[in-house]
């Protein structure tokens, strides 16, 4: 820190005698970054009420536009939406945890997973929350997206059960592969 003509230094601190400076907090920049904090923390709350409000209730359209009313359209969306998005996100995380990646790979890879879980969330959110809402959401996949929940359920599972075979099955390939090379070091 640079020194003024009366040997006081800056805002953070004062030279005392023995040339060591003393630390002195700068409220004005406390004040700064406790208002940033607290502008961060309201917008995070209005974005989670706005999305609360409105996400169950588009997914429910989206959902109900695709089925438009039919029992075995809802469950054939369903079991493809409820597969496909539990099969990938756990892929994700199986190469994100199973592997040796640095860590800006693992997050992208967790980030990716998360996304790609969204429409089971956003259907989870409808069938478990408690908003007026989800509570729209349901009554619209009652009336436009019938069988759809159940549908989707039943993907869940077939889609985990799925990317845990394939995980399980990668694992088992590559310890293979480890010991099959150890036994050529062994050989050779």
């Amino acid at each position: 820190m640079a020194q003024n003509v009366s040997g006081e230094q800056g805002a953070a601190g004062a030279t005392s005698g023995g040339g060591r400076t003393a630390w002195r907090p700068d409220w004005k920049d406390i004040g700064v970054r406790l208002l940033g904090v607290a502008g961060v923390i309201l917008a995070v709350w209005l974005g989670y009420l706005f999305l609360d409000a409105f996400l169950p209730r588009w997914w429910a359209q989206v959902i109900g536009n695709a089925v438009d009313g039919s029992f075995t359209a809802g469950a054939w969306w369903g079991l493809l939406v409820g597969a496909v998005f539990t099969l990938v996100p756990v892929l994700f995380l199986a190469q994100a945890v199973l592997t040796r990646r640095s860590w800006q790979v693992r997050s992208g890879l967790l980030a990716a997973a998360v996304v790609f879980a969204v429409p089971n969330l956003l259907t989870l959110g409808i069938v478990l929350g408690t908003s007026a809402a989800a509570h729209a959401g349901e009554r619209i996949l009652d009336v436009d997206g019938p069988a759809f929940r159940g549908g989707s359920a039943w993907g869940a599972v077939t889609g985990g059960v799925v990317a845990l075979v394939i995980v399980t099955m990668g694992v088992l390939y590559r310890r293979r592969g480890a010991h099959l090379k150890e036994l050529r070091a062994k050989q050779g």
